[in-house]
């Protein structure tokens, strides 16, 4: 999934989405989606010790907290009202948040913990590379197998199908799709996701880091 080549597609929608809330800070929005993708890590965690049908708002807070992380740079850049400091302050938020979801999902029973270590490593590594950029003065990247897009909209995704093959439909009372087993290895849609993370992640982080590298002067003398 490459979701930031679409932007521009988007563009009008984003438009129109914004809209209602002009009148907002860019940083308030930016705590909106921070504490949208807080509770949906909360709630992730207690599927340990109440019922998988959690994960039908779990889907829904990563779904609605996504949407404001992307609304509040949109109100920002059309209020003419971003800054260095809302940059920085949503930066934050969104590592934050990052870590807290995938703690959050790792708690629920339904991930392999080493995959969802290595995973947090990954889209860590990602992010990090991505403002190193920036950092040293080569412009922000955005682009790679796995931008913050791709990751809530997978982890969306995920959750709402836990949700769909752990529910005892009538049809299907037993729910036999909750796990996988593949060659004696037993897995979940989550557990899938978070090797994506790490494949994903892992080959954007060095796309990214190879492109800022290459862009760099050569020593002098």
């Amino acid at each position: 999934m490459v979701l930031e080549g679409y932007r521009r597609r988007l563009a009008p929608y984003l438009e129109r989405i914004s809209r209602p809330y002009l009148a907002y800070s860019p940083n308030a929005l930016s705590w909106i989606a921070f504490g949208l993708l807080v509770a949906g890590a909360a709630l992730a965690a207690l599927v340990r010790w109440t019922t998988p049908l959690l994960f039908l708002p779990v889907a829904a807070l990563i779904l609605v907290g996504g949407a404001f992380d992307v609304i509040d740079g949109e109100v920002a850049r059309r209020t003419n009202r971003a800054s260095v400091r809302g940059n920085f302050l949503d930066h934050v938020l969104d590592r934050y948040a990052d870590t807290i979801l995938v703690i959050g999902i790792a708690v629920s029973g339904f991930s392999n913990p080493i995959l969802a270590l290595l995973a947090l490593a990954s889209l860590l590594l990602t992010s990090y590379m991505g403002t190193q950029a920036e950092a040293v003065g080569q412009g922000r990247l955005y682009g790679g197998l796995l931008t913050r897009a791709d990751r809530l909209v997978l982890l969306c995704i995920a959750a709402l199908l836990e949700f769909l093959w752990t529910v005892p439909w009538p049809w299907a009372p037993e729910t036999p799709w909750a796990r996988f087993s593949l060659y004696g290895f037993s897995f979940t849609v989550i557990d899938v996701v978070f090797v994506y993370f790490i494949v994903g992640g892992q080959w954007t982080a060095f796309s990214r880091a190879r492109r800022t590298y290459a862009r760099l002067p050569p020593p002098s003398g």
